[in-house]
């Protein structure tokens, strides 16, 4: 059996109601899970962008790919696993910061990844980040000794480079 690895797959589809429901039921009906799931509409207002990061071997990201297609108003399907392409994602971390050494070493973190800052309270520092997952992660791992207090992440929007 192959091996298990991250996929981000690209989906167009056409901006219709029900369409999301259709293609997470198709991932939750097969056993597949979603790491990553992100929609929004394109420069056209009537065609969507969905990324979705799944784990899989060739093998099932294969029947995903042939199930997508199936699918009514999916429009095009592209695995972007393997190829280039630009990813970003959002985060935003409230972190515990009791003392000024401690919010010091904060905010050194948040310069060295390029974050800006979007709260700070006397025990806390609110912070959005934008990069790569992996930066992201980096990131997290990093104030995580400090105490992340609440954590949202926007998942991975990704397109081509070519």
């Amino acid at each position: 059996m192959g091996t298990q690895e991250k996929h981000t797959i690209s989906v167009l589809v056409e901006n219709r109601f029900g369409v999301l429901a259709r293609v997470a039921g198709l991932f939750s009906g097969r056993g597949y899970n979603i790491s990553s799931l992100t929609v929004n509409e394109t420069e056209n207002p009537a065609v969507s962008k969905m990324t979705i990061v799944t784990n899989g071997d060739e093998a099932v990201l294969e029947q995903i790919d042939k199930q997508l297609r199936k699918l009514i108003n999916v429009i095009r399907v592209d695995d972007l696993t393997g190829i280039k392409f630009i990813e970003r994602e959002l985060a935003l971390f409230k972190v515990r910061a009791e003392n000024p050494e401690k919010k010091a070493q904060i905010i050194q973190l948040v310069e060295i990844f390029g974050g800006k800052f979007v709260t700070v309270s006397p025990d806390s520092l609110g912070v959005e980040l934008s990069g790569r997952s992996d930066q992201i992660d980096n990131f997290m791992n990093m104030v995580r000794d400090f105490g992340i207090l609440e954590m949202a992440r926007s998942g991975r929007v990704a397109i081509s480079r070519d």
